[in-house]
């Protein structure tokens, strides 16, 4: 098993192992049943044609018979159960990965395809344990068959293995063709569940601009693709079902030709001769696999989409607690890429403790990637980011996230209720009142109807209300706020509120503000001046402002 999670077939297939002997056993207890039957009903013929007593041969295929319905009964349960429980942990790794790589790790996936390979897909690779057992088991039948065929006569066997000899070719066949079918149906739901989830988000813009038929046409531009893979999977089916279907009676007949032959010359009874008959259709029976061979290659398809997910790396982190301290930033050597070009490059920044940090600059000038850093949303290529001396990469998940708060532009809010979207585990009521208070939160949410327990799809909310729960959010941060344009949305009174409140922090945090406003870099202590991803200047407000590129920056 990969150290990040299962990707390989069997990893998955084994999660099962507590159902899987059950499934086993009572395929292979069918399997017996099914195998001793015909024997059991030819020795029924041949004393009903000596004349002799056969309710003991009757009782037998009675008793035969209730036992294979009660293994199929457990068989279904505990396949279903198997299912379950694997798809359930596949989901539950599946997320647990995708959250811990965070926002780098996921980048190059869309929301769509993640929740696809998630909800759906998971459902498909689960299926990998039963169905693996269900495709040994179902050996069983023709090899049994063939052992049981020979000690009858064996010129049957002979007859049988030829048959089943083309059977075999045919699910290989099937098998090969399936799998490739398969992912390339998953991927194309992949994409179709990426634009959906894109058109969602977007509903407001595309519903204003009017392009409602040309977002139509777009997601469901793959539906041709779509019903190609799904056309050609029932065409494989059907033609694997069809050669299955002609090869199977072919397999009776020689079985029965030859037994026939056997049975005029005396070497045969009628009663082996129908035990004969009904052994080489349980061998031809090996063409109903398609179904459960179809059921493997989606597994695998399903398995090989989670292995992506699961090759995401993990944020790592270290071990060390965050000594006592103002909350000085240190960018020392710092470099960001994106592809062929940098984002930011050799940035050398001391940004003292409990101060108040504007980060001003153009569109593109690595503001938001600065922000990301300080965060530790993102780690650099090169060089490393301090908070009191301390690399972020070795401060312990608790120890940073209790030191560091983020609020962003346009922020994500989650959990059932406006309460829920404010506080967290390190959080209780009483501070979850007071951030909403301090980012004037408070104001509009004891006007909802439920408050604080309103739940948050049926809140109505302006983009500033938004932001000022994501400002709440972050507020409980013990040394470091980031704020990426957090403030944007707000109208001027409140932002001059929020902004007297973090310039006037009671708490001595550190404040870095990535801003476009001229009043919020006024009244910074200090301001960053990125261009192009390279420090171009810091300083006072009022000593940049000399700068007529500076003041272009502000328009």
């Amino acid at each position: 098993m990969s150290m990040h999670g299962p990707t390989t077939f069997g990893a998955v297939a084994r999660h099962g192992r507590g159902w899987l002997p059950v499934i086993g056993l009572t395929a292979l207890a069918g399997s017996g049943v099914a195998l001793a039957l015909p024997s059991v009903l030819g020795h029924s013929v041949d004393a009903i044609v000596a004349g002799s007593d056969y309710s003991k041969w009757f009782t037998i295929a009675a008793a035969l018979i209730a036992t294979g319905i009660v293994c199929s009964l457990i068989d279904v349960f505990a396949g279903t159960a198997c299912v379950a429980g694997t798809t359930a942990w596949l989901r539950h790794r599946l997320v647990s990965q995708v959250v811990r790589g965070g926002p780098e790790g996921s980048r190059d996936f869309d929301s769509g395809d993640l929740v696809s390979r998630v909800s759906g897909n998971t459902s498909d690779a689960a299926q990998a344990g039963p169905a693996a057992v269900t495709t040994v088991a179902a050996m069983a039948p023709p090899i049994g068959s063939l052992v049981l065929l020979a000690l009858i006569d064996p010129w049957l066997a002979v007859a049988f293995f030829g048959g089943v000899i083309l059977v075999v070719g045919v699910l290989f066949v099937f098998a090969r063709r399936t799998a490739e079918i398969s992912l390339a149906y998953q991927e194309t739901q992949g994409r179709i569940s990426a634009l959906l989830t894109e058109s969602v988000a977007g509903l407001r813009t595309i519903s204003s601009a009017g392009t409602i038929a040309r977002e139509e046409r777009r997601i469901l531009g793959f539906l041709p693709d779509l019903h190609k893979h799904g056309l050609e999977t029932w065409k494989v089916l059907a033609r694997s079902g069809a050669q299955a279907a002609i090869v199977g009676p072919l397999v009776l007949v020689a079985v029965l030709a030859v037994g026939g032959l056997q049975l005029v010359d005396g070497r045969i009874t009628a009663g082996e001769l129908f035990a004969a008959s009904q052994y080489a259709i349980l061998g031809a029976g090996l063409g109903s696999l398609t179904g459960v061979i179809g059921e493997i290659a989606r597994a695998r398809a399903g398995i090989q989409r989670a292995a992506e997910v699961f090759a995401i790396t993990p944020v790592a982190h270290g071990t060390l607690p965050l000594p006592p301290g103002p909350g000085r930033l240190t960018f020392d050597g710092v470099t960001v890429f994106a592809e062929d070009s940098a984002m930011l490059e050799d940035i050398h920044l001391e940004l003292p403790g409990g101060a108040t940090i504007a980060v001003v600059g153009p569109s593109g000038a690595g503001k938001s990637v600065l922000a990301g850093l300080a965060a530790r949303l993102r780690d650099p290529h090169f060089g490393q980011v301090l908070l009191d001396g301390v690399p972020l990469q070795a401060l312990n998940r608790q120890a940073l996230r209790t030191a560091v708060g983020c609020a962003f532009e346009r922020p994500t809010l989650v959990g059932t209720t406006v309460g829920d979207a404010i506080s967290h585990d390190a959080v209780g009521p009483v501070r979850t009142l007071a951030a909403a208070r301090a980012t004037h939160a408070h104001d509009f949410v004891s006007r909802l109807p439920d408050g604080y327990f309103t739940p948050l799809p049926k809140a109505p909310m302006s983009g500033g209300e938004r932001q000022r729960l994501g400002l709440a959010r972050a507020w409980p941060a013990s040394r470091l706020l980031v704020l990426d344009d957090a403030t944007s949305s707000l109208d001027t009174a409140t932002e001059m509120q929020i902004s007297k409140t973090l310039t006037e922090d009671r708490h001595h945090r550190t404040r870095l503000i990535v801003t476009h406003r001229t009043a919020t870099a006024a009244r910074a202590d200090l301001v960053v001046w990125l261009d192009s991803g390279r420090v171009r200047g810091v300083g006072s407000h009022q000593e940049l402002w000399q700068d007529a590129a500076y003041r272009a920056v502000f328009g």
